[in-house]
């Protein structure tokens, strides 16, 4: 039975990450059992309800600060909490949080009434439609989506987009595609991004069955002379891609947030378990071999912490620049949540291999960190160029 909102549709007037954490902990514990949690990843399906609450609490809106700028303290704080339960919602909101940053920092006033009032309600998603079939990391050079500027001002798009979190169900579209020729090596310039209502004649969408993050359907997108008026242009033209850019390390922080999450969530379940769980008379916890790799994943999962904390600081100030920091807090707490769930598989053995058990879930939903929003190995190709000062090796 659904039942009826009971926090205020406004945002609340909070202004510390500790004051939202308190919040997003009070839905979660009435919105997010683990019964439930499991019910929706079994079913795949995505909690709109549990969403829609968050979303009324204040979430989504605290993304920004007073001054219309990223807070990534409390996005961070939010993340971390949602991916130690509703992992996919915190994907989710991973997603939503890109699409409000953009929508603030390029949006026009129209177009924050249209698209940004509602998406921060909750009472509309965005899906963040970049990736392509021939292109990931290289999406830029590998970017065959094309705009074709037409007489009247509009844009006629075609192409295909693939790994779409979300476009199944969303309510539009951040879309980027070539508006220009590539000209030298700049492959990141004349490409432009659209905001496109999903229901545009033109669009079929197809969902991709996945291995994890089970309650967030990844899609692949085809566009057929889909029109777009040229008021729904955001931003500059041709300059989509740099955009873009600029959202990276609140991007690869908020993914580290959610991967510290996991990490959080397993290990809890591992070290209750190595606590309650009995073999050759005393609790599994108590075997040396087993008590090693419980600390070593604490380590790392602190360390993990304390990286995106430093990273945070760095990116929340106005005079410094972050990107080092949200690359090593990316990768860190990405190789936490592998480490954590692995450790955890095997020290419940069987237990952990039951569906009915939460490890499992866990297990599957970190290794999406592994490669998003940039591979594991290409953060370390940045941090071997921008940290080590070594010659740049893609």
């Amino acid at each position: 039975m659904t039942r009826q909102p009971t926090r205020p549709a406004a945002a609340p007037d909070v202004g510390s990450a500790a004051d939202l954490l308190d919040i997003a902990r009070s839905v979660l514990a009435d919105y997010a059992t683990e019964e439930r949690v499991r019910e929706f990843d079994e079913a795949e399906r995505f909690d709109a309800e549990l969403y829609l609450e968050l979303a009324r609490a204040g979430l989504l809106s605290a993304a920004l600060s007073t001054a219309g700028k990223p807070h990534h303290g409390r996005q961070t704080a939010i993340l971390e909490e949602l991916g130690a339960g509703p992992t996919s919602i915190g994907v989710a909101f991973v997603v939503q949080y890109m699409a409000v940053e953009l929508l603030a920092s390029h949006g026009t006033e129209q177009q924050k009434a249209e698209f940004l009032d509602p998406l921060l309600e909750g009472a509309a998603r965005a899906s963040f439609a970049l990736s392509e079939p021939d292109g990931g990391t290289d999406v830029a050079r590998a970017m065959k989506t094309v705009a074709v500027a037409l007489p009247d001002g509009s844009y006629s798009i075609s192409g295909q987009k693939k790994w779409i979190g979300g476009a199944m169900d969303s309510d539009y579209l951040i879309l980027l595609a070539r508006t220009a020729p590539i000209s030298g090596s700049a492959a990141i310039n004349g490409i432009t991004t659209f905001l496109v209502r999903r229901g545009t004649p033109g669009i079929e969408s197809q969902e991709i069955e996945t291995m994890g993050i089970r309650g967030l359907a990844q899609c692949d997108i085809r566009m057929d002379d889909v029109r777009v008026p040229g008021d729904c242009v955001l931003g500059r033209p041709d300059f989509g891609f740099r955009q873009v850019l600029a959202t990276l390390n609140g991007e690869r922080l908020n993914a580290a947030a959610v991967a510290l999450g996991i990490a959080r969530g397993a290990f809890g379940t591992a070290l209750d378990w190595a606590r309650s769980r009995y073999a050759f008379g005393r609790a599994v916890g108590g075997f040396q071999a087993l008590q090693h790799s419980l600390v070593d994943t604490s380590l790392k999962i602190e360390a993990a912490a304390l990286l995106l904390e430093k990273a945070v600081k760095s990116a929340d100030s106005a005079s410094a620049s972050a990107d080092v920091e949200s690359a090593l807090a990316k990768l860190a707490a990405s190789e936490a949540a592998i480490s954590t769930t692995d450790v955890g598989m095997r020290l419940m053995g069987g237990w952990g291999f039951a569906r009915a058990m939460p490890m499992q879930r866990y297990f599957r939903d970190a290794r999406l960190y592994a490669f998003a929003p940039l591979t594991n190995e290409m953060i370390r190709n940045y941090l071997g160029e921008r940290m080590l000062h070594l010659p740049r090796s893609y």
